[in-house]
């Protein structure tokens, strides 16, 4: 299905779950994004689940988003237990805004639910000649180091940066060895996942999808990952007012409340402490292309060239709709 016609039938649905035109764009773009980067994990096959926490009046489809303002680069936003993606939306605008004045934002978020990937935030700021850090924690995933019960999400890092190029520097990782929307995609297909990515609730390896999703996810570099994954909770949970530490409800399988989701952006202009960014950055990314390569004609690319690259190739293509997810979208529209 062409994007432009995919997207009125994602907004027509979230606009029948209540949402603003407005809002129900933000999130149509959001989702369409995710499939055309390749990520489809945080694209459509998530779509049923705000549908569904939405009709179950966990998700508030016409929130009174509020924002203080703690100082003139510094601001706290409660998200009224918005849609992740209008939630987020807010707060970049706002962070981007702020920063341009100051030089530095920080923005944190409470209230909110799962926005996405952090990376499509992080480039906007980038495309505005923005250096971004963002966090934002999850549902229980992951066992901190030493324990075999999960507690912490795969807490995704996103740092993005522009390049003096149309391809920003975008390195978004969740901290876990594969995230949790690819496991579940797996397990609704039968596939299985790759060893060494999770454990079962026995603590043993497993491929098997569906036995990750009742374990454990391993993080990213041992101990280092889980450290990391900790790091996130606080940042994004503790110090913004949101669930943290193993309570943040996960959005497929638990509807007993709000997610409460936290995220914190970060912000700063690229030349705050040089005057030269532009030309430093070209030396750097030049420096590391020009090594010598593993493979003679691969190109060394930087975090979201391949991305870019994608989204660039995709874009004119129709996007691919598995059968389970059309049904899906089927029933949302009568």
């Amino acid at each position: 299905m062409k994007k432009e016609a995919l997207k009125k039938i994602i907004t027509k649905i979230f606009k029948k779950h209540n949402l603003s035109l407005l809002h129900s764009k933000i999130c149509a773009d959001a989702l369409i994004n995710a499939e055309l980067v390749g990520s489809p994990s945080h694209g459509l096959s998530r779509l049923k689940m705000y549908c569904d926490r939405i009709k179950k009046k966990l998700i508030n489809p016409n929130p009174k988003i509020t924002i203080k303002n703690i100082s003139k680069s510094v601001c706290h936003i409660d998200a009224d237990d918005s849609i992740g993606f209008v939630a987020a939306d807010v707060a970049i605008k706002k962070a981007i805004s702020i920063t341009k004045k100051t030089g530095i934002g920080f923005v944190a978020v409470k209230n909110s639910g799962h926005y996405g990937l952090s990376g499509y935030y992080a480039e906007k700021a980038a495309k505005k000649n923005l250096i971004a850090i963002c966090f934002t924690n999850a549902p229980p995933a992951i066992a901190p180091y030493g324990s075999k019960k999960k507690l912490f999400g795969t807490n995704p890092i996103c740092f993005a940066a522009p390049t003096s190029s149309k391809i920003p520097f975008v390195l978004d990782t969740s901290m876990s060895m594969i995230n949790r929307g690819k496991i579940r995609i797996a397990a609704k297909l039968g596939k299985k996942i790759p060893y060494g990515t999770a454990l079962d609730k026995f603590g043993n390896i497993t491929t098997n999808a569906e036995k990750a999703l009742s374990g454990v996810q391993l993080p990213i570099a041992g101990y280092r990952g889980s450290g990391l994954a900790w790091m996130v909770d606080i940042l994004s949970g503790v110090i913004t007012g949101s669930n943290h530490g193993g309570k943040v409800r996960d959005p497929f399988d638990d509807f007993n409340g709000p997610q409460n989701v936290g995220h914190l952006f970060i912000l700063m202009k690229p030349n705050l402490f040089i005057n030269n960014y532009n030309k430093r950055i070209k030396e750097n990314i030049k420096k590391v292309k020009s090594l010598s390569k593993i493979k003679k004609g691969k190109d060394i690319f930087f975090p979201g060239q391949n991305k870019f690259q994608r989204l660039r190739q995709n874009s004119n293509k129709k996007i691919k709709i598995p059968s389970n997810i059309l049904k899906d979208i089927n029933i949302l529209l009568k």
